[in-house]
């Protein structure tokens, strides 16, 4: 089979002839953009060999907005979908699309309303990216929003509803732009808080999601990842996507626990947090063996649970997850 052909034979439900494997981490600061970015993806597909491409999108959101006050999120304008940083990465896709000519499906990726307003509203928030935490106390972004909330919630309600749609014209042109689907991130343990009410994903951001969502609905590889540590993967497993991603090692549930009954693909397997990261190839091969077995009969794709640190990760691990991937004894 080709790339595609594996990736799309376990989207279908179809044993592939072998099983699809990928893995994504961010990229320097100066590969965010332009042909370093170009050549930093396709170094890294071509270096182990991977089935699909997660385009990593470190651009920023484009606004001017400064959040002072929970009265400065009523200012925020709805984007056409191709300003500064959008425009950036659509460039990055129309790149990369041209350059694999149709033999890599390509899922670019895309926050949800909450987290690019929790980033916009914590500026001293690091520029250097890596795997999330989970299981942290609340940082200083998390404390802002709850603030925020508490200040004015129909302000924030007001935010999100623009940063969604701003996101939804955005999805939308990456498809144009060459991109097969979107990997779009969510994450509600950061917002079922205490301080917020546990049904505050529901009320505030889950309709935002699901406008993005229906902006690429004509994609053919959409990613849904569930950062963090779900509290309802049931609820993200219903959204009309392709796959779903999240730490199913690190913070549950485990595959075996849900591969009988969510509809979307699986896409994980790998501890991102620990096994790639401290373990042996023998190790890391043995997740992958124990993942495909915890998901009996139904094919599914081998990745981490979220992203790696290239900088910690050993690139024995990484050649040992591919290799178990493809059957290859490790």
């Amino acid at each position: 089979m080709t790339r595609i052909e594996r990736v799309l034979a376990v989207l279908a439900g179809q044993k592939p002839d072998r099983t699809p494997v990928s893995l994504w981490c961010h990229f320097p600061s100066d590969a965010w953009f332009g042909r370093s970015a170009v050549d930093a993806h396709l170094q890294h597909l071509h270096a182990y060999d991977l089935d699909f491409l997660k385009v990593m999108n470190d651009n920023g959101y484009p606004t001017r907005v400064a959040i002072r006050s929970a009265s400065d999120l009523r200012d925020f304008p709805v984007l056409g979908g191709d300003e500064d940083g959008y425009g950036r990465q659509l460039d990055l896709l129309r790149a990369l699309s041209a350059e694999l000519k149709g033999k890599v499906l390509l899922s670019t990726t895309l926050f949800n309303a909450w987290a690019v307003l929790r980033r916009l509203a914590t500026p001293k928030i690091a520029d250097r990216h890596g795997p999330p935490t989970l299981g942290a106390p609340p940082t200083e972004a998390d404390r802002r929003m709850d603030e925020l909330i508490a200040e004015d919630r129909g302000a924030v309600g007001m935010a999100l509803d623009a940063i969604a749609a701003s996101q939804a014209n955005f999805a939308a042109k990456c498809i144009e732009a060459g991109a097969d689907g979107v990997f779009m991130s969510v994450r509600d343990d950061w917002v079922n808080t205490p301080q917020n009410g546990s049904n505050s994903y529901a009320e505030l951001v889950s309709t935002g999601d699901g406008q993005i969502l229906g902006a690429v609905r004509n994609g053919r590889f959409n990613i849904l990842h569930v950062c963090g540590v779900p509290q309802d993967l049931d609820t993200f497993a219903a959204y009309p996507v392709h796959v779903l991603n999240w730490a199913d090692r690190a913070a549950g549930p485990a595959i075996g626990d849900v591969a009988g009954k969510i509809k979307p693909a699986i896409c994980g397997g790998v501890d991102n947090l620990s096994t790639l990261l401290n373990g042996k190839p023998q190790d890391v091969a043995a997740e992958v063996r124990d993942a495909l077995r915890q998901a009996g009969d139904r094919p599914m794709m081998i990745t981490p649970g979220c992203t790696y640190d290239p900088e910690a990760v050993p690139d024995d691990n990484i050649h040992a997850m591919v290799s178990a991937a493809k059957g290859v004894a490790v």
